[in-house]
């Protein structure tokens, strides 16, 4: 195999890699193959099944749709996936249908990382996810040629990765509680809100986690700033760190009130999706939540990070409900950011990867060529 030097900050020598055996020979479904010259795409669905009903403000689902991802060069395969929660507009039906649009015979080099990642992007507008699962396995790929997990490509200290939450749902009581105990290993917890009984929630959690910091995300749930406001004080005096995507992603001015009055940073989620929204956000958000089925991928996702660090924007990497194939390459990154949410391959019980782990509430990072997942 052809060994070349590929340049991110500095020059890495390259080290052959053993690919681990082919994903899709232990799925059940019909196989869909796109075959490209030496790189070659496979895709086949896959049903994400929850641990727990995964309850937001305006929406509840026990089931995400996702679509599994291998890209193989001389012998070497790269796994990624695309995972569909339904507010990102996507469907296993658009995401097969992209993949099985690209023609990537065009490339025989896979370290053309810019050229053939702007081919995907160009083919069709949106996409997001269906283009991270064509990164996330190119970078797996990638990584594994060289024989290098992609944190130290990145030349990052896998020491200086942040705790990650874990996140409870709205819910019963019960349920909650139960939850709260399964998040007690966790140094950080994360609470969906957006309803009435909100505080409520908080309340059961102080008093069973009282020394555990809290995170809040609202998913668009509120719709009064100056309710809004109250409750960031009231937040602020019972330990919590943030206030995620307060208002409906449209209302800018709203938000920007918000953000100049709250004792709390207030960080982007729904509204934020690619790298040119950094600058549109800059005073109206304290900072962003990226996550690789926005951005789709590790590549715009470590270019949004410097710009929003240069403009002293917070940062925090999330997920959606994933394998740890997604996780773990968004783990990568996190050695760059102030908080990390990585816990979508937790709240599955059908995970087909094993890959970063949460060691005392702490993302620990493996050292494996690529994006440090292994296929069960």
């Amino acid at each position: 195999m052809n060994r070349r030097k590929f340049l991110i900050g500095s020059s890495l020598g390259l080290v052959a890699a053993t690919a681990p055996a082919g994903l899709l020979s232990a799925c059940s479904g019909e196989r869909k193959v796109a075959k490209t010259g030496k790189l070659t795409l496979r895709f086949e669905p896959y049903e994400l099944k929850l641990r727990h009903a995964f309850n937001l403000a305006r929406s509840s689902r026990t089931t995400t749709p996702d679509v599994q991802v291998e890209l193989e060069y001389d012998g070497i395969i790269g796994y990624g996936e695309a995972s569909m929660p339904p507010y990102l507009g996507e469907s296993i039906e658009s995401v097969t249908k992209f993949l099985s649009s690209l023609d990537l015979e065009q490339f025989n080099d896979p370290f053309r990382v810019e050229d053939i990642l702007a081919y995907v992007d160009s083919v069709a507008e949106g996409n997001r996810a269906a283009k991270a699962s064509v990164d996330i396995a190119l970078h797996d790929l990638l990584g594994k040629i060289m024989g290098q997990p992609w944190y130290k490509i990145w030349g990052l200290d896998p020491a200086k990765a942040p705790v990650t939450s874990f996140t409870i749902g709205i819910d019963t009581e019960e349920v909650v509680r139960q939850k709260v105990e399964e998040a007690r290993p966790y140094k950080l917890i994360k609470v969906k809100m957006g309803l009435d009984k909100d505080q409520e929630t908080i309340n059961i959690i102080k008093e069973m986690m009282p020394d555990v910091p809290i995170c809040v995300d609202v998913n668009q749930g509120w719709d009064s700033k100056e309710k809004a406001l109250e409750m960031c004080h009231w937040l602020a005096e019972r330990g919590c760190l943030f206030v995620e995507q307060p208002f409906d992603k449209t209302w800018i001015d709203q938000t920007a009130w918000l953000t100049e009055r709250s004792p709390l940073p207030i960080i982007a989620d729904e509204a934020f999706q690619r790298l040119p929204d950094i600058v549109r956000f800059k005073g109206v958000y304290s900072g962003i939540n990226i996550k690789l089925m926005k951005s789709t991928g590790l590549h715009e996702a470590y270019k949004m990070i410097t710009l929003a660090r240069a403009l002293d924007m917070k940062v925090m990497i999330g997920c959606m409900t994933e394998t740890s194939c997604a996780v773990s390459a968004a783990a990568n990154l996190s050695p760059l950011v102030d908080y990390a949410d990585l816990d979508g391959n937790l709240l599955i019980a059908n995970d087909r990867f094993s890959g970063m782990t949460v060691v005392d509430g702490k993302i620990t990072l493996r050292d494996l060529p690529g994006i440090g997942a292994e296929l069960l």
